[in-house]
């Protein structure tokens, strides 16, 4: 690990005062991902801006019926949180399906939205990665890619975004609060907040150098007893997504008056399946329309030599969560 050095922010202004300052600095929070990425020499900050004192995480109602999670609140705290676990079990259960007991511990509801890909070729800095190094190539592209894209890739990278709490947020149409330099507020809607690869891999997401995530809200919902979340992976712990499946359903009786879904382990951000939701609008519910919705959202897959798997797995993945929001199973997190 390099030497850098570690400047404790009393307040939100002052951290992003003093980010914005060194454009090679980062904030600290957590750290469960960052620290790790400083230990492989992949990312090389030369100063750490500490978020630890700055008090932004509360979970509170908001006015319009949804929920606000604090920027720097814990894993751990959102998904056991009453308001969170009664209106919003996808998340809780998205929460509870990453990482392990110990790091929702100590990781941040921001820092899980801004964790980099698990790619091992962008982890692996003797290898060439778009991503860690513009204009050095993807060695993905031709490598060993089971663990990569099938959606919204480019020639630049084949990387996934890791994070299962997003692949909820996704479906939960959340919004992300972020100050700017000054002080002043902008709100991100989740499906703007995470960039494809195309030709700047490097950039994960629209955040500008200098803004902090102060919180995550979430509008009120009419599918908390009937979502799920899916997720296949190699092992039950300590493994990221081959392929994760959000899903909520408002229904009347047996109509589907609207579905919510999303997908992780697929792309370069948390993927929105539109026209799985758009087919299902005004169905019936049943394992037939499940299995067409699942059809039309992996008609634009573009898998890659080793991972045409995540097709087949995708779609069966995609009836799972259907029919698991449909039971309305009880919450289990």
């Amino acid at each position: 690990m390099r030497p850098f050095k570690f400047t404790p922010a009393k307040t939100a202004i002052a951290a992003v005062s003093l980010l914005t300052n060194n454009t090679k600095a980062k904030y600290l929070a957590g750290g469960t991902n960052l620290i790790d990425l400083m230990k492989e020499d992949v990312e090389r900050p030369n100063e750490l801006i500490d978020l630890g004192e700055i008090n932004l995480a509360t979970i509170k109602p908001l006015v319009n019926g949804g929920i606000s999670l604090g920027g720097l609140g814990k894993n751990t705290a959102a998904a056991n949180s009453p308001l969170v676990r009664k209106n919003y079990p996808l998340l809780s259960k998205a929460i509870l399906a990453g990482a392990s007991a110990q790091i929702r511990n100590m990781a941040t509801n921001s820092g899980n939205l801004l964790q980099r890909t698990r790619c091992s070729y962008f982890y692996d800095v003797a290898m060439p990665c778009n991503k860690r190094e513009p204009g050095t190539g993807c060695a993905a592209l031709q490598g060993i890619n089971r663990m990569h894209a099938i959606f919204g890739w480019s020639d630049a990278c084949v990387a996934v975004y890791p994070s299962d709490m997003a692949v909820a947020l996704m479906a939960l149409d959340a919004h992300i609060k972020v100050m700017q330099p000054g002080g002043t507020e902008r709100a991100i809607p989740i499906q703007n907040f995470h960039r494809l690869p195309g030709n700047e891999p490097e950039k994960d997401n629209v955040l500008n150098h200098g803004e902090l995530i102060t919180a995550i809200e979430l509008p009120a919902n009419a599918f908390a007893g009937h979502s799920a979340y899916a997720k296949v992976r190699d092992r039950n712990s300590y493994a990221f997504a081959l392929v994760s499946v959000a899903a909520g359903l408002v229904l009347d009786g047996s109509k589907i008056i609207s579905a919510h879904l999303a997908m992780g382990g697929v792309a370069h951000k948390p993927w929105r399946l539109l026209q799985a939701e758009e087919f299902l609008k005004g169905k019936a519910a049943t394992n037939n329309n499940f299995t067409l919705a699942a059809e039309a959202a992996m008609r634009t897959a573009k898998p890659l030599t080793h991972n045409k798997f995540k097709i087949e797995l995708g779609k069966r993945t995609i009836i799972s969560a259907l029919e698991q929001a449909l039971k309305g199973d009880s919450y289990t997190g």
